[in-house]
């Protein structure tokens, strides 16, 4: 995976990122408020702003506008009940990339002798959608040999199409064309502002993270409860 990160995220946890704000308003939270999801509350989550914005052409000196956020998710439901779902997003950070991870829980008896106590992550499935299209399965297997001990691999297919159009090039053609396959429709696109706009104008302060980096300090502590955020692989590694 390219993560240094020790932490384990617990298997009852889903986390998205790299999510910027048209995929979650048109896309993730029409799909996720289907679902009966619920209002987020200010403790739900936490806002950044990178260090310089203030600087930026057109940017109020005192601006309290981020520039990134972390977000923790429920949904009322019997098959995702006590599952919470984090997303986080933000701009200038250390990697571009709209990626899910679903980690599996972990059996309660023991596969392999050296996997006490568990070491990385638990068995998972990542789909990455952004920039290129990856989906991967991460298990445990026997390395070769006597000993029955084992380590982590990921199998992943990486789907690129030669002279494929950029997604908003196809979202340009389908509007002249009047194909709304891939729009939300009117009623979702307001069911997805619901779920935000409880914590539009209430919400805690703006914390400061450096350009570069993977958002404020204070979300590495907002998901601790639940484990670590997962760090997605640069395209030129994925590949």
């Amino acid at each position: 995976m390219g993560n240094t990160n020790k932490c384990t995220m617990p298997s009852d946890a889903l986390v998205i990122f790299g999510v910027t704000g048209d995929l979650v308003h048109k896309m993730i939270f029409p799909a996720l408020y289907a679902m009966a999801m619920r209002s987020l509350q200010p403790d739900d989550v936490v806002r950044g702003q990178y260090a310089g914005y203030r600087k930026e052409p057109g940017v109020a000196k005192g601006s309290d506008v981020e520039t990134f956020s972390a977000l923790r998710l429920f949904i009322d439901s019997w098959r995702w009940e006590g599952v919470p779902w984090y997303l986080r997003s933000g701009k200038c950070l250390a990697a571009t990339a709209a990626e899910v991870l679903v980690e599996l829980k972990p059996p309660p008896q023991r596969l392999f002798d050296d996997l006490t106590p568990v070491a990385g992550r638990a068995n998972y499935l990542r789909c990455r959608l952004s920039p290129n299209s990856v989906v991967a399965i991460a298990a445990g297997v026997k390395r070769a040999g006597k000993d029955f001990v084992g380590d982590q691999h990921e199998l992943y297919l990486l789907d690129e199409q030669p002279g494929e159009k950029p997604l908003y090039e196809r979202l340009l053609r389908d509007t002249m064309a009047g194909d709304g396959a891939l729009f939300t429709r009117e009623d979702a696109v307001e069911a997805a502002w619901a779920v935000v706009d409880p914590v539009l104008y209430t919400h805690h302060r703006i914390h400061r993270y450096k350009p570069g980096n993977w958002g404020s300090k204070q979300a590495d502590a907002f998901i601790a409860p639940d484990g670590n955020w997962h760090y997605p692989i640069p395209v030129k590694a994925a590949k």
